[in-house]
């Protein structure tokens, strides 16, 4: 990326630079001329938010305050919603501080939408007729509706909130036919409901997993949780490979068997334990022997289509990571409203209730994600205050915008730069952005970001001892 304005004289790159404009107008079009929308542009320089660890910070010759940049315009679409704009949308520049995590920057494009009086059913419907009417007349058509499943069918049946539809190998429940087994591993003193036992099957994944996969894809595992995966291999009805087979007992076999459907040349990959930590594991090793079995020529993956999937009805809090026993945290953000049904339940149990909030995923990866949001000042408070144990004076100026009469709204962002790269078929969005910074937030081209010394720094109140060190 040193000389990327020569990288972008590629072929490669005038495509997706083309592409990525193409769909941008397109998106425009629709929103503003076919559905009446009013293209909105919101500050960058905003101010710390509750749970804003990942935040940018700019300083201001104000001493001891500073400006944060936004990682996303959320609550000025609601105050626009307070505004009476009813149909707000932006491509928003937004910014998170992700430290050195893959395939992310630390800008990222967002196609932002919000709008009053709608319900979940219909912005899923309005994204799905915007997608249509963006997609790219080379690629294979898409056919609406999407499908739709819940999250908790998706932790389920896939191990992850972000299933990749492409292929099968879903996640089943092998408790009963393995609980009394013989098997030691697959063995527990707990009640019901914290243990299971679960497995998924490769199909003819004898013909291309060798030796060395199992042994890297049980390291991956062990990483993962204590105690990886076990492998069973179905060489034939009567000779099944495995550290377990000695230890299986026939009635356990053949269950197990008929259970998962097993044909000579298949291969099973089981584990045990809690049943989040069983899901979470068997997810990322369904990924991950997919990726083995295509990289040995393999069928796994239809990569003739798009595989689009809504997923909704999520937990609308979660246990806090690292925090103390009961503290919970939004699994989305706290401006989430919940379900109708558990208005009344999040004021007694909200680690019980459910939000409006959805997802939209495609061939594994999340492009969008929203909710209907809270319009009650006094719902918000209770949540910011109460729940999250955050300081509400901080969102002082939203709550009085709610308080002063708020429309019910709801929203989406659809994460363009991830958008493209599919469409393109780029591994990375660094492909699909014109000057990317590395893994590291570096931007090699121009060097930033840039030491300041001292007296640069001094107009802002700050000082460091790296200038001094380097005297």
């Amino acid at each position: 990326m040193l000389y990327r304005y020569l990288d972008l004289r590629s072929t490669r790159m005038q495509h997706n630079m083309r592409l990525r404009s193409d769909v941008a107008m397109k998106m425009r079009h629709f929103l503003w001329k076919l559905h009446g929308f009013v293209e909105v542009e919101t500050p960058t320089l905003f101010r710390r938010t509750p749970g804003g660890a990942r935040e940018y910070l700019v300083p201001t010759r104000q001493p001891g305050k500073f400006y944060t940049l936004p990682q996303s315009p959320q609550q000025f679409k609601q105050l626009l919603m307070v505004g009476a704009i009813d149909r707000y949308f932006q491509i928003a520049r937004c910014y998170r501080d992700e430290g050195s995590r893959s395939d992310r920057q630390p800008e990222f494009t967002q196609v932002d939408i919000e709008m009053s009086f709608i319900n979940k059913e219909g912005i899923q419907a309005l994204v799905e007729e915007l997608l249509q009417y963006a997609w790219p007349d080379n690629l294979p058509s898409i056919h609406l509706p999407f499908p739709r499943m819940t999250y908790a069918q998706a932790m389920d049946q896939f191990g992850t909130d972000k299933p990749d539809t492409r292929f099968d190998m879903k996640l089943q429940d092998v408790t009963r036919e393995l609980k009394d087994s013989g098997v030691a591993v697959f063995s527990s003193t707990e009640g019901n409901d914290a243990f299971v036992i679960k497995a998924f099957k490769c199909s003819k994944g004898m013909d291309f997993l060798k030796r060395k996969d199992y042994e890297d894809l049980q390291k991956e595992a062990v990483k993962l949780k204590d105690g990886g995966v076990t492998f069973i291999q179905i060489k034939d009805a009567d000779s099944w490979k495995s550290s377990i087979s000695k230890h299986l007992r026939s009635e356990a076999r053949e269950n197990l068997g008929k259970a998962m459907k097993v044909n000579p040349g298949d291969v099973l990959c089981l584990a045990a334990g809690k049943p989040d930590s069983v899901n979470s594991l068997l997810g990322q090793m369904r990924l991950s022997c997919a990726n083995r079995l295509e990289a040995n020529g393999a069928s796994v993956r239809d990569h003739g289509s798009f595989h689009f999937l809504w997923v909704e009805d999520f937990p609308l809090f979660l246990p806090k990571e690292d925090g103390q026993d009961g503290e919970l945290e939004s699994s989305h953000h706290p401006f989430t409203a919940p379900v109708d049904k558990h208005k009344e339940l999040i004021m007694t149990q909200p680690s019980q209730v459910h939000g409006q909030h959805y997802d939209l995923v495609l061939d594994g990866s999340e492009i969008a994600g929203g909710s209907i949001r809270i319009h009650d000042a006094k719902l918000q408070k209770h949540v910011l205050q109460n729940i999250l144990n955050e300081d509400a004076s901080s969102m002082q100026h939203l709550l009085e915008a709610l308080e002063s009469g708020c429309p019910p709204h709801g929203g989406i962002a659809i994460g363009f730069d991830r958008l493209i790269a599919i469409l393109a078929g780029e591994p990375s969005i660094r492909e699909v952005i014109a000057f990317p910074k590395t893994i590291d937030g570096n931007d090699l081209m121009s060097g930033a970001p840039s030491l300041l010394d001292n007296e640069e720094l001094a107009v802002y109140h700050i000082r460091h001892d790296i200038c001094d060190a380097t005297k």
